[in-house]
């Protein structure tokens, strides 16, 4: 019986396959960074064979992030029984395919926005950027324009935006001075600023602001190794998640330009430098603007040569685009189901996706594999299409289901990134900032409206001299006095009650954008790339 990773041959096994199952698919790690595909209809196998991969890759010493949409995933973390239900059938399918059913826990850290389940997991709308907030929020084009130029002026002004109130903040002094900051980065419009505060309220309930804020998630915590080797598997607890699918989308999509961003460039190294798998992939193209579905590719182009290895997994092919399916070079096609004729169109297209096999017609074999089965074309030597075979998935090694709440709890309490990201931190920020200014600029207005007052009362009390005192007096030299009637008295200045604290620092620091120049945030980089759209 043959390991399932062969680190000298740089392959781990996919399943096997031939007419009776037993000539092994193999991935070559080389290529595992051509990307891949799960897809499948409800119920044919695509969580096992997602975990099975994870499981390889670990093995392998290669890190791995995975969203858990059904909490089924986390058992993982635990090993596999030969007590198990499924475990007969198991061991006869890894009998069937020629591998050792040697069952073992892997290392697992859980991740949870809420913190619910996992340990909080956070970013900051400046990492984050414009480009993918205007997504998440859903905005219009002018809306976008001026969530960007809120963004511009924080960066000239060195505001930093790093949770949600610095991001309200931020938006109350571009609607206060809109008139200034028109003139200077185009039309900012109260209206605008207004639905992009009700967006953000919206976000707010659905628990987007627990995603902004610090310590911010750094990816060097993901791509670790335990004492024994193994990759890290990080699951993102995402049942809860799945209710908002917007934010779903957004906050993998923002990860994985993160892991563009971050990592150097290593060329065609013999493994992967960390296994992505985007689980639910549909919900991270449905409804986006052609503009982001062509940086999504350009990412995923040009992401294999820093080492990282992305899988989408979804119920149909035809849920990608064609642009971003391309890419995709290493495939596993579950069953797929064609009741209607939109259903048999697309069972088509994707078998033609495939290298043929004369042994079989692809079309139909889609149709027919069972529960555990799938087409799967794999990247052979050269990185070339691999034929297309029907494979038997190999069983996992871990435990296939959950895992208890007590099991999940004490796992989560032995991480380390518990004492990184326990607690969240509150920095003087943007928020504190513009506060802090507002203040001293209300405080300067009322003293010089103060000092104005006390000049004024002094000119009456000294130099008003009732026109009569002058009337029959001598006239000498020494001392000219006008008989004509004093000038009107000045009005003295005031500050209105409308010139409230927030309208003062506004116009104070709107003297300043011209001449002042911050230091310019990182933010992800989707949202550098959009800069020159």
């Amino acid at each position: 019986m043959a390991d399932i990773v062969d680190l000298d041959a740089g392959t781990v096994v996919v399943g096997g396959g031939g007419a009776d199952y037993a000539t092994q698919q193999k991935l070559l790690l080389k290529y595992a960074n051509r990307h891949g595909l799960i897809a499948g209809a409800t119920g044919t196998g695509k969580t096992v064979t997602l975990q099975t991969l994870a499981e390889s890759f670990s093995r392998a010493g290669i890190p791995v992030f995975l969203s858990d949409v059904k909490g089924d995933l986390a058992g993982i973390a635990k090993a596999g029984s030969v007590d198990a239900p499924l475990n007969e059938p198991f061991q006869k399918r890894a009998t069937q395919i020629g591998i050792t059913l040697d069952y073992q826990a892997f290392p697992v850290t859980f991740w949870d926005i809420w913190g619910e389940r996992g340990h909080p997991v956070r970013t900051t709308p400046a990492e984050m950027g414009p480009l993918l907030l205007s997504r998440l929020m859903n905005l219009t084009d002018a809306q976008e324009g001026v969530l960007n130029i809120a963004f511009r002026v924080a960066d000239e002004e060195g505001l930093a935006l790093l949770d949600m109130k610095d991001l309200q903040a931020m938006l109350v002094w571009v609607g206060q001075n809109a008139k200034d900051l028109s003139l200077k980065y185009g039309n900012v419009s109260t209206a605008s600023v207004g639905a992009i505060q009700r967006a953000l309220m919206v976000l707010e309930n659905e628990g987007g602001n627990l995603l902004f804020g610090e310590p911010a998630l750094e990816l060097a915590d993901m791509m670790r190794l335990d004492a024994s080797g193994k990759g890290m598997v990080n699951i993102l607890s995402a049942e809860k998640l799945m209710n908002s699918p917007r934010l779903y989308a957004t906050f993998l999509l923002w990860l994985m330009s993160e892991l563009f961003e971050q990592l150097p460039e290593v060329g065609d190294p013999d493994k992967p430098r960390i296994a992505f798998f985007f689980d639910e992939a549909h919900l991270l193209f449905d409804d986006a603007p052609a503009a982001l579905i062509d940086k999504i590719e350009q990412v995923a182009r040009l992401i294999r040569s820093k080492g990282v290895s992305i899988w989408f997994i979804s119920q149909n092919p035809a849920d990608l685009p064609e642009s971003v399916l391309g890419q995709l070079g290493n495939r596993v096609q579950h069953a797929l189901r064609a009741f209607t004729a939109k259903d048999q169109k697309a069972l088509r297209l994707a078998a033609q996706n495939y290298r043929p096999n004369l042994d079989f017609d692809i079309a139909e074999a889609i149709q027919a594999v069972g529960t555990g089965e799938a087409v799967t074309s794999l990247l052979e030597a050269k990185g070339v299409p691999g034929i297309a075979q029907r494979t038997l998935i190999r069983p996992p090694l871990a435990q296939n289901g959950p895992i208890t709440d007590a099991e999940r709890a004490a796992i989560i309490a032995a991480s380390p990134m518990g004492l990184k990201y326990g607690k969240s931190l509150d920095r003087e920020s943007a928020a504190e900032l513009l506060a802090k200014r507002a203040e001293l600029a209300a405080q300067e207005a009322a003293d010089k409206a103060a000092a104005e007052t006390g000049t004024a009362k002094g000119n009456d009390d000294i130099f008003a001299i009732p026109r009569e005192h002058n009337r029959g007096r001598r006239y000498d030299a020494s001392i000219q006095i006008r008989d004509e009637a004093p000038a009107p008295r000045q009005r003295t200045s005031r500050a209105s009650s409308s010139d409230t604290i927030a309208t003062a620092f506004g116009k104070s620091l709107a003297r300043q954008l011209g001449t002042k120049t911050g230091q310019a945030l990182v933010r992800g980089v989707l949202g550098s790339l959009f800069r020159g759209k």
